[in-house]
Parts: structure tokens; sequence; C-alpha cells
């Protein structure tokens, strides 16, 4: 297997050379009927209003082809150690099925763990049930009404995306539910603020922390367990664990239930494991949770398709790396019009990142071109009264990746000026799309905008558990091929962890260290 840097290759050498389309000019309703890509889940994926044409898209496939990106997703799909620095296998897609088929069996530490994985969301659905059916109740015999997950970065932002994400579906397809709420900020103010809300005596919570160690995470469950006994409950049968085996919580006696996650999947990327599925289960139901690994099942399928003009994800990412190293565009903006996905940019901004904010190959040697962009987002139309006015018209040109419903979930609208709600929600999308790549001219600057400024769209008829995992793992695989391109480890973040020994070191006196003294007495 070759690992080269990107401006090492020949197809980079002939990307630079090809003039960007001038998409204010290229947008056709041919262009537009054609510049599509299934993306599995009935989820579909527009490249119409990117700068490519034919001539950069072959160029593309060559990128492809010589960074040999399919047979690198086999390698890690087949258990080879792709988190170099850290050496571990990367076992995320495993989650949700082999995506190999039956022959991909991957055997760590003497456990093979798609088994292992299927066998921990065996148990999650056996505990989920009995939780619903209220078979499993509370200290003092009342059924859980809500849960609460405590957790920090990759434990808090996936699962609480796509519990937000789910709310609207759950209610117009008439699930029961249990509300769900999320403590991650080490503020006090955070766990309190949720724990004023609910009942505790009709609450669980769950505790989600790989190492065991997680300080934010460790201090927000001491605050819950006080909170309880300060109310005369019995806090190990009011919490659960989602940790590894390894962990110093994996063999206490203090949880009801204790459910296993290991080191071989990263925390931004555990959203299909343990870490989203406990949360998930207990709010819609397991069923909820398996149209969900399906949905993402498919996208990671589908993205083993060496034909680029066929792979939703890894068309996203070389266009993406086109945008990044050849135009030298550093901002990606994520906009959802949808109000379900309020935390899913969010989310995206950890995966993608933490993921690809490095600037060392896989040999440690510092890299001279531009790996991972800075990712923002916010729901339409919100942001359109936000930060549009920069996007539209400031001196930047910022990438934009829309993504839309034809219905919304509720299943409740009204009409006023001939139109629902949700029609005027695609008509806005609809005209931003077109707005940001026509532009329009005008004789007053002012009220000039440039256009030819590129965005995609992934599109389905509705936000179903099935097309939020096709999502969820569409933005997963297109980073994880990026960082294939970029011949940088996307699985490991070295990158937060001196703050942590620095906040630490102030915690104990920051002894010998005046610049954090200094600064440590300002603030108390």
């Amino acid at each position: 297997m070759t690992y080269r840097n990107l401006d090492a290759t020949t197809a980079f050498s002939q990307l630079i050379t090809l003039e960007a389309l001038d998409v204010s000019k290229a947008l056709t309703k041919e262009r537009i009927e054609q510049a599509l890509i299934d993306a599995g889940s009935s989820v579909t994926y527009s490249w119409a209003a990117m700068p490519v044409d034919e001539s950069h898209i072959e160029v593309l496939q060559a990128l492809s082809d010589e960074q040999q990106l399919i047979q690198k997703y086999h390698r890690l799909l087949s258990g080879e150690i792709m988190n170099t620095s850290e050496n571990r296998q990367v076992l995320h897609h495993l989650c949700r099925g082999r995506v190999l088929g039956e022959s991909q069996q991957v055997s760590v530490d003497q456990e093979e763990k798609g088994a292992f994985y299927q066998q921990q969301l065996h148990l999650i659905q056996q505990f989920s049930d009995d939780v619903r059916s209220q078979s499993i109740v509370g200290s003092t015999g009342k059924a859980f009404t809500s849960v609460v997950q405590i957790g920090i970065g990759g434990s808090d932002l996936g699962p609480r995306a796509l519990y937000l994400a789910l709310r609207g579906w759950a209610e117009g397809n008439n699930i029961d539910q249990l509300d769900a709420h999320f403590i991650s900020n080490v503020d006090p103010d955070d766990p309190f603020d949720i724990i004023d809300q609910v009942d505790l005596e009709t609450t669980l919570f769950i505790l989600v922390t790989k190492s065991g160690t997680t300080q934010e995470t460790l201090t927000n469950y001491s605050v819950a367990k006080q909170a309880m006994e300060a109310a005369s409950l019995d806090p190990s049968k009011h919490m659960v664990v989602v940790t590894s085996k390894q962990s110093p919580l994996a063999t206490s006696t203090d949880f009801l239930r204790s459910f296993y996650i290991d080191d071989y999947i990263g925390g931004r990327y555990s959203a299909t494991s343990a870490v989203g599925a406990v949360v998930l289960s207990l709010a819609y139901g397991f069923t909820t949770f398996e149209e969900l690994l399906s949905g993402a099942h498919q996208s990671d399928v589908a993205a083993l398709e060496p034909d680029i003009r066929k792979n939703a994800p890894l068309f996203d990412a070389l266009v993406g790396v086109y945008l990044r190293n050849v135009l030298h565009l550093p901002t990606t903006a994520v906009l959802p019009y949808s109000h379900a996905l309020s935390r899913f940019a969010a989310h995206l901004q950890q995966l993608d990142m933490e993921s690809n904010g490095k600037r060392v190959n896989r040999d440690q040697e510092v890299i001279s071109y531009q790996t991972g962009p800075i990712i923002f987002g916010e729901p339409g139309t919100n942001g359109q009264h936000s930060f549009y006015q920069l996007l539209h018209q400031g001196t930047d040109t910022i990438p934009l990746q829309f993504i839309g419903f034809t219905n919304s979930q509720r299943k409740r609208d009204i009409t006023t000026d001939n139109s629902t709600s949700q029609e005027k929600l695609i008509a806005n999308l609809v005209a931003q799309i077109v707005a940001f790549a026509r532009g329009k001219d005008d004789k007053e600057p002012n009220k000039q905008f440039p256009g030819n400024r590129y965005s995609s769209l992934l599109f389905a008829q509705e936000l179903t558990p099935s097309v939020l995992g096709t999502l969820l793992a569409h933005y997963e695989n297109k980073v994880m091929f990026q960082g294939f391109i970029w011949n940088i480890n996307s699985f490991d973040q070295e990158g937060v962890q001196l703050g942590k020994l620095l906040a630490d070191a102030v915690l104990k006196g920051a002894q010998g260290d005046e610049v954090l003294q200094a600064f440590h007495t300002l603030l108390t």
C-alpha cells in the first residue's frame, strides 16, 4: 500500500492546472438533472453548483486511483492498523454491519469485534425494551420517563445531534418517547440546569466515558450522584455506564448496567456504537436505532464504489480537496434546511476538525499543504438572517453544503399567503443555492452579488432514521477519504491533550509556571 503526500502525486499536479468552472454560467437545467449521485437510503447528492466539469472529474478520479483510496478503505475495514500514532485499528463501521460481508472477520485482543459489537447491541436492546416496558424501574418503583446522558465531545455531540434530529420524526409517527437531556460542560450551570428540569425519581442517567477518567464527565457524574442522594434515591438504580472493559468503571457496582466500547472506535465516530445506542434506544426504541444503523451501513457499502461518479462521499471528499488545496478556500459552511438538524453542524465540526486538523503526515513529517477546513453552520432559514450577508457579499468565497427535505417530520403545517411553511422552507433553500451561484448585477455596488459561490446539496423526501444514518456515515466517510488523500492520521487527536495537561497543572497550583499562575490569578 502506497502512502504519499498530496503534492507528490501526478494527478494533483494536473489538477492545479485546471481553471475552476464558473458556476454562474454553467448552472443549467440539464446540469442540475445530471449532476446527481445516489448516496443510499433515498438520499441524493447534487454537485451541480460545484466548480467542476468533466475535465476536473477525470483528474479527481485519477487522484483517487493514484492515492488508492478504495484499497485503503478496504484495508481499514479488514482491520489493518490505520490509526498509526496510537497503533490501533479503526472499527466504527463494524458497529452497523460487516461492510465486506460475512468474510469480514476482525479479531483484536482475542475478540472478534463484529460479534462483540452485535452482542452489545443485543444487550442494549434487552435493556431498552425492559425500561420502556417498565420491567426495569427506579429505586422507588416508579417508571423512568426521562434519560440524561453525561459525556463530552464524541460522547455528547453525535448522540445529542441524532436525538434532536429524530424527535420530530418520532412525534409524527406516534413513537412512544422518553425525553432525553444531555450534560457535557464542566461549568456547574450545565448539570444543575438539567437536574432542575427533570424529576430525579423517574430519571435514568447514562454515564459515557471510554477511558473512565474524563475529568469533566466524572465531575458531572458526581453532581448527579449527589443530587440523587440528597433526594433519598439510590444512584445505582438510576445510572448505567458506557465505558471500555479496561476502564476503572468497568467492574464498578455503582451502576444498574454496564455497556462496553473499546479503543478502536474514536469518540467522534462513536454515535453508532453503544455511545449513541443506549440513549437513542431508550428514547425512541431499539427498532428506530436499528433503522439508523441500516442507513449508515448503506452509505458504508456505497463508499466501496471505485467510480467517483457513483460514490457520493468519495466525490464530496475529492471536490473538497480541490476547494481546499487548489482554490485555497479555508472554510466550509454546513447549512441544513431542517430544524431537526439544529446540532448536526456542531457534530460535524468535531468530526471534521478533530479528524483532519493535522499538520504532520502519517510518518510524522510536517506537510506543506493545507488539510482540514474550518467547519461551521446553522439551520436555514435562521442562518439567512445571521451570517449569509458575508457568504453572499463578503470578500471570501466560502463553499456551502446544503441539506434539505421535501417533507417535514411532524406532519403538521399551516398555509399562509398561498403556501405552507414547508413550501416556504424549500423555496428559500432553492433560492439560496441559485442566488449564490448566479449572483446579481446592479448599478449600485452595495446591491451587487458577485455570484459564482459554490455549493453542494444532500436531499431526501424526509428525515427518517435511515436517512439520518446515511447522512452521518456520508460525512464520516468523506472525512476518512480526505485524510487518506492528505496522507494524515484522521483517527487520533493529540491536539486536545496539551490544554488538558495545563488545566490539571493549574488545579494543582501551577507551581513553577508564572504565566499559568498569572492568568489564574486574574480569574480567581
